[in-house]
């Protein structure tokens, strides 16, 4: 532990290797707090990317069908789950896939069902909120904590990629270290196998793992909600009428609706990709709405319908988005492992495995190289930072604000707590 003398020491402006020590400390202090969180990210995006088999597989009961001579109409299927409320109805292409509905039951709970479309008869139904993968997607977002675990998640992908820029100038060849080296598998053993396990698996990541975390934030709270108010203000929001604001009304509000097989096929007939969502028309003038659930982005267009005479009253395409919006869903399509198929999730699956890696790799190191008894802060000096540093620090508060929020209390904890206690100072080797 670093004595008061050296606490209380000058700043000095950091050059060469006092500079290297100190990007070095706050990679170390960062990795706090994020490598327990990398970790969680790691394995729930990674099972989360086998969303669609592994439902597949577990609800394959509720979702296989024998293929019988007819159908039955899409509203006595919807009438077979006796439900308070029907929020969409997606029907396949395929004739051996039973039609699936997501509804409110009787008291209120949002759920999903599946119904044969040969007999009419529910195959089974289940609480979205029960839903092994919904459990697991919520974990991912927000630890299960609402509002207040989604902050924490944020805060850690804030200071991930504070994390992965220290991490890589430490990696950067140096010294008597060649770039052949730095991109070569890792050799040596014991803690230096550790430590250059750690760097190459960090390489790797800055690649693969740093633009996961990027697409990622649009879904975060403070992050994604200032994302939209920027869209909203410069007219880059995504359009849509899923949600029936702003939708066109049906031209009269009486007579006879269109069946919901109507629907669908009309969607057909406009190009649209299976599967088919849609949502019933409120009765009155309100409209059917149905979209394509294809998970090529660029197949998602969506149309609204007058109930009564089928006319196409809008029609919304991917291409009609503008610029930033569209770059949003490519993010998340990208982030799924839905943008390019096997190999979006094969890369994907590696990514979440290096970050796995590099949490366990950077533990490891550290509890090897720290001494005993002591946290093991790299040594580093009391420093001025110079004028670029200073402005990219800025930069990334401003671009990540709870980053820059958890920044600067720390720095006034440091000043009133901390070094009153010696916690998360410079340690030297004994």
């Amino acid at each position: 532990m670093t004595d008061a003398t050296h606490v209380a020491a000058a700043p000095v402006r950091t050059t060469g290797g006092a500079f290297y020590r100190l990007v070095w400390k706050w990679h170390f202090l960062a990795s706090l707090y994020v490598l327990p969180f990398m970790a969680m990210l790691a394995i729930t995006g990674g099972l989360y990317l086998y969303k669609p088999q592994f439902e597949n597989w577990y609800y394959a009961d509720y979702k296989t069908v024998q293929i019988g001579p007819d159908t039955v109409p899409l509203e006595d299927q919807a009438a077979a789950l006796n439900a308070k409320r029907i929020r969409g109805i997606t029907v396949y292409d395929d004739p051996t896939k039973a039609t699936k509905i997501e509804f409110d039951t009787t008291d209120g709970t949002r759920s999903y069902g599946w119904v044969d479309p040969y007999t009419g008869e529910v195959t089974g139904t289940v609480a979205r909120d029960t839903m092994p993968m919904r459990l697991l997607q919520k974990f991912h977002g927000e630890l299960l904590l609402g509002d207040i675990g989604t902050k924490f998640v944020e805060l850690s992908a804030h200071w991930a990629i504070v994390m992965f820029i220290t991490g890589a100038f430490l990696w950067w060849p140096r010294g008597n270290r060649s770039l052949k080296k730095a991109v070569s598998l890792p050799t040596g053993t014991g803690r230096a196998w550790w430590r250059e396990t750690h760097l190459f698996m960090g390489f790797l990541s800055v690649i693969l793992v740093v633009p996961i975390l990027i697409s990622g934030l649009p879904w975060t709270d403070v992050w994604g909600r200032g994302l939209k108010q920027v869209q909203e203000a410069t007219g880059q929001t995504s359009k849509s009428y899923r949600w029936g604001g702003g939708a066109p009304k049906s031209t009269a509000d009486n007579g006879v609706a269109l069946p919901y097989i109507a629907v669908i096929a009309a969607a057909e007939s406009q190009g649209l990709a299976a599967p088919w969502e849609m949502r019933p028309a409120k009765p009155g003038d309100g409209s059917y709405w149905v979209r394509s659930a294809s998970t090529n982005r660029s197949e998602q267009s969506e149309l609204v319908i007058d109930q009564y005479t089928g006319e196409v009253l809008a029609r919304i395409d991917f291409a009609d988005n503008p610029p930033v919006a569209k770059a949003v869903s490519w993010g998340i399509s990208f982030h799924r492992g839905e943008m390019y198929g096997w190999l979006n999730i094969a890369q994907n699956t590696l990514a979440a495995l290096l970050a796995l890696g590099l949490s366990v790799t950077g533990f490891v190191a550290w509890w090897m190289r720290r001494p005993a008894g002591s946290l093991g802060v790299p040594a580093a000096p009391e420093a001025a930072l110079g004028t670029g540093m200073i402005v990219l620090i800025l930069i990334l508060a401003v671009l990540f604000p709870l980053m820059g929020a958890s920044l600067i209390v720390a720095v006034i904890l440091d000043w009133l707590v901390f070094r009153g206690l010696g916690w998360f100072q410079s340690e030297r080797p004994a």
